[in-house]
Parts: structure tokens; C-alpha cells; sequence
């Protein structure tokens, strides 16, 4: 892990000398060099004193570089179709993958399917039809719904204008594209 380097360049953005940190953590000036450079490992206890004087949670410093936040910008979104459908991948992390899926008047997902995992659905624009074994819900544009992804399940655009629809999936594994 290379906890020191993150608490360096954090100390660097907030532009604390090594002065300021020690006076205000009480660690001397060598043990936080030494910390920095990776020369020794602190304890749980003083990388919590550490991470309040810089005002960053315990959890942060302890996150390894593939953790971190990913950015997925607009331009550079994965793009796909699926039976008339326009899929933007917006992002995924582990288990969790959100997309943007466009669905022009009409069309469908196809037949009822099922896999592993869970839904939200957040309806942006139109009106859609969302079927889950004998549910059945008509939803427009600002309704959510979710379910148990290993029902069979079913989404038409039922209006006259194109429906957008945000969906996360999560699952234990990770899946094929479901869409």
C-alpha cells in the first residue's frame, strides 16, 4: 500500500508543511517524513490522527489506487444497441453497472427474461411498460420502479415518444451484458 504518498499529496493540495502537521498531530517531523516516504507503516491509531488533521475519512487512506473513484466522461461512454434499444454505459464498479437505455416508440427488451441480480429503473422521459411475473405498472417520466432480476421481466415504451430509462444492475457475479 502506499498510504504515505496519499498522505503527502493531500497534505501538499492543502498546502500543510510538515511543520503544521506535526504541531497538529503531535507526531514529530522525521516519523511523518518517514511515513510519507514509506519508510515505516503507522499504526491504525496514528493514521486516524493523521486522517482527522488533513480532514479525510480513515477509509480513504486506506484505499488502494484501482478503489478510487472512476470517471467515466460523456464522450468516452461505451455505446450499444440491443433490439432497436440505444445503450449508453454510463459506469460500473464490482457488482454494479448503470446505464442510460433508449427506447424508441414501440419497442421492447424482447421477451420476458430473467438473470441474477437486482434492478432500479428510473424513468427520464416517456411513458413505459414494466412487467414482472403478473405485476404489471404503467410508469412515466420522474417514476422509479425495481425488482428481483431472477423473475422474468419485461419493459415496453408504450407512448408515441421515445422513452430514456437510467438502470442499475447489481449482482454477486459479475454478468454478461444483459443489454
Amino acid at each position: 500500500m502506499d498510504i504515505g504518498t496519499k498522505i503527502r499529496a493531500i497534505r501538499n493540495r492543502k498546502k500543510i508543511t510538515i511543520a503544521q502537521m506535526s504541531e497538529g498531530t503531535g507526531l514529530s517531523k522525521g516519523f511523518i517524513s518517514n511515513v510519507e516516504n514509506n519508510n515505516t507503516s503507522p499504526s491504525i491509531n496514528t493514521l486516524n490522527t493523521i486522517a482527522s488533521f488533513l480532514g479525510v475519512p480513515l477509509p480513504y487512506l486506506l484505499l488502494e489506487k484501482k478503489q478510487h473513484m472512476h470517471v467515466v466522461r460523456k464522450d468516452s461512454r461505451r455505446k450499444s444497441t440491443f433490439n432497436d434499444l440505444k445503450i449508453e454505459h454510463l459506469t460500473s464498479k464490482g457488482g454494479l453497472r448503470m446505464m442510460m437505455v433508449e427506447f424508441p416508440p414501440g419497442t421492447t427488451i424482447g421477451e420476458p427474461h430473467a438473470h441474477e441480480g437486482e434492478e432500479c429503473h428510473l424513468v427520464l422521459e416517456g411513458k413505459i411498460l414494466a412487467e414482472q411475473g403478473e405485476d404489471s405498472i404503467l410508469v412515466e417520466a420522474g417514476d422509479s420502479f425495481s425488482w428481483n432480476a431472477s423473475v422474468p421481466h419485461f419493459v415496453k415504451n408504450i407512448g408515441d415518444e421515445k422513452a430514456v430509462v437510467l438502470i442499475s444492475i447489481y449482482s454477486d457475479t459479475e454478468l454478461m451484458d444483459v443489454l
